[in-house]
Order: structure tokens, then sequence, then C-alpha cells
């Protein structure tokens, strides 16, 4: 009677885990399908925008050394990301989950206004290439983040110093336009944009909890997918200026 109770518990035990183990895996998935999605949109957008020259000329303009200066509307475009960005980490916990979705595909769309610019200045046979270079690393990483029993916390905090110190170069190099800072940060880019994939991929499945309810699940699941948005779209960014060919 005693071996039986035991392989109940037990039967019970494993039927929890399972449980979970289902519920995270649909909620991993759910946080990549809107990734995915918020992907596909820019690139839409992207396309729409190289390749129509009226829509591009509202947004970009030929500067005095021939490169593409942004306009007015190209500016909004380009700041309102990094603007919701912050309203979205600082305000998700007063939104419903389908307000936080709808502007993460208005980031979503407006992110393609600014990869236009990589359409324009780079080969599309080069683009497609580096894309899905990033697209095998991004879910190489991943799914080490996901998979792995090891602490990312403490490599993730240097990663991050790593990060500011990044932006901070960024700001330095457009004053001072040095070709060879540039390759820096685009190789540095790289290392730490790779190395955040793993950790946020970590985060996010931590911060699953079976006991949510749908909306506190919806909100995770949709700034669990624009943190990996972000860590694709830097990394494509920064092995795009490393590999891609530039138009002549």
């Amino acid at each position: 009677m005693a071996f039986d109770t035991q392989r109940g518990a037990w039967t019970h035990a494993q039927a929890d885990v399972a449980e979970i183990d289902a519920g995270l895996r649909q909620y991993m998935l759910r946080v990549y399908n809107y990734m995915a999605s918020g992907l596909a949109l820019p690139g839409i957008v992207a396309a729409l925008v190289a390749g129509s020259p009226a829509i591009n000329a509202l947004f970009f303009q030929i500067g005095l050394r021939g490169g593409l200066q942004p306009t007015v509307l190209g500016w909004i475009a380009i700041i309102a990301p990094v603007v919701m960005v912050f309203g979205l980490s600082m305000g998700i916990g007063r939104m419903r989950a389908g307000t936080a979705q709808g502007l993460f595909w208005v980031y979503a769309a407006l992110m393609g206004v600014s990869l236009s610019t990589l359409l324009l200045a780079y080969t599309g046979a080069s683009g497609t290439r580096v894309f899905f270079i990033s697209a095998a690393s991004f879910a190489g990483l991943s799914l080490y983040g996901y998979t792995t029993r090891k602490n990312l916390s403490a490599f993730g905090s240097f990663l991050v110093m790593g990060l500011f110190g990044l932006i901070i170069a960024s700001v330095v190099n457009l004053f001072v336009a040095s070709s060879m800072l540039y390759f820096v940060i685009s190789v540095a880019g790289v290392g730490i944009f790779a190395g955040l994939t793993a950790w946020d991929t970590q985060k996010i499945k931590e911060m699953y909890w079976a006991g949510d309810d749908s909306e506190t699940a919806g909100k995770k699941a949709v700034m669990g997918a624009l943190t990996l948005y972000l860590d694709f779209i830097n990394l494509f960014i920064m092995l795009m200026r490393l590999l891609g060919d530039r138009r002549q």
C-alpha cells in the first residue's frame, strides 16, 4: 500500500512537471512568433521605403557629402522607436496586453524605415546572405540560452557594461568618423549582441510562471519578443557592417 502511495505521488509530480514544461514551451513559442512577425513587418516596410523614390523622399534626402540624411519625418521615425522601447519597458505594468502588442507592431513598422537605409547602402544579395547568417547564429545562441543549466547572470552584467561602452563609442564616432573605430565597434557589437541573445533567452525563460493570468502572460511574451527582436536586429546590423557588400 505504501508502494502504491509513493508511486501515485511520483505520478502526480511527473504530471505537474510535464504540465509546466508544456506551458513553458507554449510561452516561448508565443515569444518567438511575436518576434518573427516583428521581423517580417519591418522587412516589408523597408522594402517599400527603399523601393519607392517618392516614399523614400519623405524620410531621407541626399546630403552634401552624397549620403542619406533624414528629413524631419525621418528623424521622427528614427527617434520614435527609441522612445517606444523606454515607454514599453516602464509602462508595461499599466498597459493591457493588447495595447502592448499594438505598440510592438508600431515599433516594428517604424524600425523598417531605419532599416531601409541598409537596403539602399548594401546589395540585396549580401543583405540576404547576412540575414541568414544572423538568423542561424541567433537560433543557435538562443537555443543555448534556453537549454544551458549555467547561470548567465554574471556574464550578462558584463555584456550590459559592454553595451553602454558600445553606445558611447558610437556617439563619439559620429564626430570623429574614424573607420578603424567603426570596425572595432562592429566587431565588438557582434560579440555583445551574440552574448545578449543567450542571456536574454535565459531571462525570458525564467520569467515564465505557470500561475500567470492571460494578461500577465501576454505582456511577458510581448516584452520577451521585443528584447530578442532588439538583439537580432542589432546583431544583423553589426554583421552587415562587416560582411555586407556596399553598392557602387
